[in-house]
């Protein structure tokens, strides 16, 4: 049985309902553990009652980090093979009914495209692309893959589900993990932001990562989109999620992402409602940390130069720097300073950390941190 199969919407909304109506007592009963041992613990963590709670949640969080993964930040680049998508999707830039320009970069720019993040200490490249069909039945990801793999050691994938079988060849080519968000795990919500194409599919989104497992990945990575709906909801749901795919798929590390939305083309309006503050992200972020603290927690640069540095330390293992989100950005960028020098009318969205990847890198090293620009090679047996 697959994970569509096994959860429920009604087991969440009524965890969702405990951490809204939750007690002092109970968040200091879970603190007091020192752990999360259970969803509704961590629902105890997120509620409104545990907002005064964030100063020794972070303290808790910092420890629980520092043991499992030490005092270390794994650095990534996004490289955007492509804007062109076939959804229909309100709060997304590549939406198809967006006028924007389209485009699907060729093999030799994505290789020049690395050697520019190459030359910027980068060893970790994540490929995304939107969702279109043409460019992942013709080899050209595979292609990507066995060529940027000559210069970046790790390669992971951000691209719309497939079944296990398309998968396999590119596990083959030597990308070693997949990333798919479920943007919302809200049944109702979902439905009606994805107007049109496959990613309609709830439940075969839902379970992209166990197809991914199955085709041999070893890093999974999941997340929601915050602002679409009610964030204690989405980081229940979330929750329920990740620890059901530690379990299944245990040979592979999971990591979870948090973006919260940005500017994007389309002018999605945002419910005020459904925003996430800063104060209650870094609530979210170590509250999850006290329930799984092995998985990995990676932050983008759609967050603020400040608010990134704060939260070094207090759950974060992976960080992104000096991204761009459109296919072919990097080759606008000074190679010097590292900064845009052309607008990108095709990105995904507008990131909010703009800083080249030395200058963060200098900012997590001056915290104490020791920035990883490589992770460990995959070993061979015999």
């Amino acid at each position: 049985m697959a994970y569509s199969d096994r959860v429920s919407d009604q087991e969440i909304a009524a965890i969702w309902q405990y951490a809204n109506n939750c007690s002092a007592q109970e968040v200091e009963r879970v603190l007091g553990q020192g752990a999360a041992r259970s969803i509704a613990d961590f629902a105890a963590l997120i509620s409104p009652a545990a907002e005064s709670y964030v100063e020794p949640l972070a303290q808790s969080s910092r420890s629980i980090t520092q043991r499992h993964f030490g005092k270390a930040i794994r650095f990534f680049a996004p490289l955007y093979l492509s804007n062109e998508c076939v959804n229909i999707c309100k709060y997304c830039g590549f939406s198809r009914n967006n006028d924007i320009p389209r485009i699907t970069i060729p093999v030799s720019q994505v290789v020049n495209e690395t050697r520019k993040l190459a030359q910027q200490g980068m060893r970790s490249l994540l490929l995304v692309a939107g969702e279109h069909p043409k460019y992942v039945s013709n080899g050209y990801v595979e292609d990507c893959i066995q060529q940027c793999l000559e210069i970046m050691p790790s390669i992971v994938l951000e691209l719309g589900p497939l079944e296990t079988e398309p998968y396999r060849p590119m596990v083959q080519a030597g990308a070693e993990g997949l990333v798919v968000y479920q943007e919302t795990y809200h049944r109702e919500s979902y439905k009606a932001l994805h107007v049109a194409g496959p990613k309609k599919k709830y439940d075969w989104r839902l379970d992209t990562p166990e197809r991914a497992y199955e085709a041999g990945f070893r890093r999974l990575g999941i997340g929601a989109l915050l602002g679409l709906y009610d964030w204690r909801y989405e980081a229940i749901a979330l929750a329920a999620h990740a620890q059901y795919l530690t379990q299944k798929c245990w040979r592979a590390q999971i990591t979870i992402s948090l973006p919260r939305m940005r500017p994007a083309n389309g002018g999605f309006a945002l419910n005020p409602e459904y925003q996430t503050s800063d104060r209650e992200f870094v609530q979210l972020i170590t509250a999850l940390r006290h329930l799984l603290p092995h998985a990995g927690f990676v932050l983008s640069t759609r967050e603020s130069p400040a608010l990134r540095d704060g939260l070094v330390g207090l759950g974060i293992t992976q960080m992104s720097a000096g991204a761009s989100t459109e296919p072919g950005g990097y080759s606008t960028f000074d190679e010097n300073q590292w900064v845009r020098t052309e607008d990108q009318p095709g990105e995904q969205f507008h990131i909010a950390d703009e800083r080249p990847p030395a200058e963060v890198a200098a900012m997590i090293r001056s915290k104490g941190y020791e920035v990883v620009w490589k992770d460990f090679d995959q070993s061979l047996v015999a």
